[in-house]
């Protein structure tokens, strides 16, 4: 190629260009951000750049013609250079002459985690969404989807025919497992190792770009799930660039990451780059951030805090809504109070507690981390204020739990009856479709979408699917495979199920995962779809989201009733957990009460109420009742 070394001049790093139509930006000059890796800029060249603290020289091998690029040492222990390579070509770092490495910043690994990297020229995809702004958070009905599962093919592209159906079914955001390039071609995702890298098996980079934009033609928004708590094994080189990692703090699934230890800052930035590149390079509309719980950092200004902020000046910048989603394990509300409050003003959590106490009461099992809950009023309770464990002493745990969620807001919280974690954590993979009746299927969806809650859905649910959801890999490193194994054998031991957990790196265990379509098309899976549907049209018309409701219950009976007074148009929930039908009490007329949704046979029940002034729900069913005017008390008796 004859390509020289040049050091990297400040343009070069931080170029501005004119804001086109497909621009993050709506109009002016912005400046671009100075990423770690291999960037193309607008003017064809490509600014390299690699931190490597320990390093006397760095140098970029291109191709197979073996081209070496020098990197010019800079401050903060990076190097850097720019020059002519372009898109396409194929290229690995040399540190001090040992053994070339891929790029711990690659946009794409084409090989896999153990090949050379490839240069991206991201902006080179022709955007169509330049008026998309986003979606308030209390308007979303989150999707969780797995791109290698999703479909027969499990790509990205196959994934973008399916847009329509979710948006049809009501669907406002998809949120993707992790893509980040993980080792083989069959993982969930938290493995990843280049966190810059979008999974080669999915398909190339621009296909993420051509789903999020297809996703936005429709009104979906896409949030992705990055995983910022630890990396995976095999095909982790990272230690060899630098002490991206530290033995202070240990987390379940590998090596913490540095976040506030010596030589932190450019650790920092690494990943803090890495969450703006996901949300300016490809637009999308937030990030779900794994296990929080496992990030640690004891420094002055929290890692998340931090974020928090830069996504605030892109937010500025951009004019479009970003959301910030946790997973914790933690009951803390710190992470979602504002930095003014001391917290880290994270948008929203997930609350294991709300799918904790509502799995139990379908199901009965109390094995594991379900010992702590038991009958209506945990549930209760997480409707009530987001969390069942506020200070509570939690057997499973044998200390006090949590601490007070006062304050915050309904759509702070993300629910489900299902997702990927919960389903994946029982031996056998097995949804709640493999071993509940219809109208307990039923039951679970109106529990999830006429909370006030932002509601999640895991694929296939919404139609009975009863695929399993097994964890699988695919690595090539013997070792590690035995010791997945092994560690996946072990963690069920405290659940007791009896089953034989499915090998993880089978390749019938990846197979079993992918969704079974047909069961859509049965009278059952209409039956399912309909209610979900119904279900989602009635959330959105009364606009309970984000309305605290009135919540009381009957133990003896199973009784859950919800009140929306201050809903846009006030509903009125009774729900039956009970093995038996339940007597209500008189409708008054005054109330002017009127049954829009009854997961059993809304008919029949129509025509008692107008009977008799009398209404049964039947066991495991849910009723809805809708009013123009103020609620009014409705006793069950």
């Amino acid at each position: 190629m004859g390509t020289a070394s040049i050091p990297l001049p400040l343009r070069c790093a931080r170029e501005e260009r004119t804001a086109s139509s497909g621009d993050p930006v709506a109009a002016g000059v912005y400046v671009a951000p100075k990423y770690p890796g291999a960037q193309i800029l607008r003017d064809g060249r490509c600014a390299l750049r690699v931190w490597a603290p320990h390093a006397s020289t760095v140098a970029v091998v291109l191709g197979a013609s073996g081209e070496r690029i020098e990197l010019a040492r800079s401050d903060g222990g990076y190097f850097e250079a720019c020059a002519a390579v372009p898109a396409g070509t194929r290229y690995q770092i040399v540190l001090d002459s040992r053994e070339p490495l891929p790029d711990p910043a690659s946009r794409f690994q084409p090989d896999g985690v153990h090949g050379a990297s490839e240069v991206v020229g991201l902006g080179e995809f022709a955007w169509t969404d330049a008026g998309w702004k986003g979606v308030a958070l209390r308007d979303v009905i989150l999707y969780e989807l797995h791109v290698g599962t999703f479909t027969p093919e499990g790509t990205l592209d196959a994934a973008t025919g399916d847009l329509d159906r979710l948006r049809d079914l009501g669907a406002r955001a998809i949120e993707l497992m992790p893509v980040a390039e993980f080792p083989g071609a069959r993982n969930w995702g938290y493995d990843g190792v280049f966190p810059y890298a979008v999974q080669s098996s999915y398909g190339v980079p621009l296909a993420l770009q051509r789903f999020v934009d297809a996703a936005h033609a429709r009104g979906i928004a896409v949030i992705l799930d990055v995983v910022y708590n630890h990396l995976g094994p095999e095909g982790n080189r990272l230690d060899e660039f630098g002490p991206y990692f530290t033995d202070r703090y240990r987390t379940p699934w590998g090596r913490a990451i540095n976040f506030d230890g010596a030589d932190s800052d450019a650790v920092r930035e690494f990943f803090l780059s890495n969450a703006i590149f996901w949300l300016r390079e490809f637009h999308l509309d937030g990030l779900r951030l794994d296990a929080v719980h496992g990030i640690y950092d004891l420094g002055a200004r929290h890692i998340l805090a931090e974020l928090r902020s830069r996504v605030e000046e892109l937010e500025s910048e951009t004019g479009r809504t970003i959301h910030l989603i946790a997973e914790s394990d933690l009951n803390d509300a710190k992470f979602l109070r504002g930095t003014n409050e001391g917290g880290y003003g994270l948008s929203a959590q997930w609350s294991d507690d709300f799918h904790h106490a509502l799995h139990v009461l379908l199901t009965g099992e109390g094995n594991g981390y379900y010992v702590d809950f038991n009958g209506l009023a945990d549930l209760s309770r997480a409707l009530q204020q987001g969390w069942r464990y506020a200070g509570d002493y939690s057997a499973f745990r044998r200390r006090h739990h949590g601490n007070s969620p006062r304050g915050l807001r309904p759509e702070q919280f993300v629910v489900c009856s299902q997702n990927h974690d919960q389903i994946g954590n029982r031996a056998a993979g097995d949804r709640l479709a493999s071993s509940l009746a219809v109208d307990q299927l039923k039951l679970a969806a109106a529990a999830v979408l006429l909370s006030p809650f932002v509601p999640l859905l895991f694929m296939g649910e919404e139609y009975g699917e009863t695929a399993p959801f097994p964890y699988f890999t695919s690595h090539s490193d013997l070792g590690l495979t035995e010791a997945v194994r092994r560690g996946r054998r072990e963690e069920f031991a405290a659940f007791g199920h009896g089953y034989e957990v499915p090998d993880p790196q089978a390749e019938s265990t990846f197979e079993s995962a992918k969704l079974d379509r047909t069961y859509a098309r049965t009278a059952t899976g209409r039956e399912i779809g309909e209610f979900y549907r119904d279900l989602i049209r009635l959330r959105n018309e009364a606009g309970i989201a984000g309305v605290w409701p009135s919540v009381s219950t009957d133990e003896a009976s199973g009784l859950l009733r919800l009140e929306y007074r201050d809903a846009r148009v006030p509903l009125l929930v009774l729900f039956n957990f009970g093995s038996a039908a339940i007597e209500i009490g008189h409708v008054s007329a005054e109330a002017n009460w009127k049954p829009v949704l009854n997961s059993n046979s809304l008919v029949e029940h129509k025509e008692e109420a107008a009977n008799t002034g009398r209404i049964s729900i039947p066991a495991q069913s849910v009723m809805v009742f809708k009013s123009s005017e103020a609620a009014k008390a409705i006793g069950a008796s």
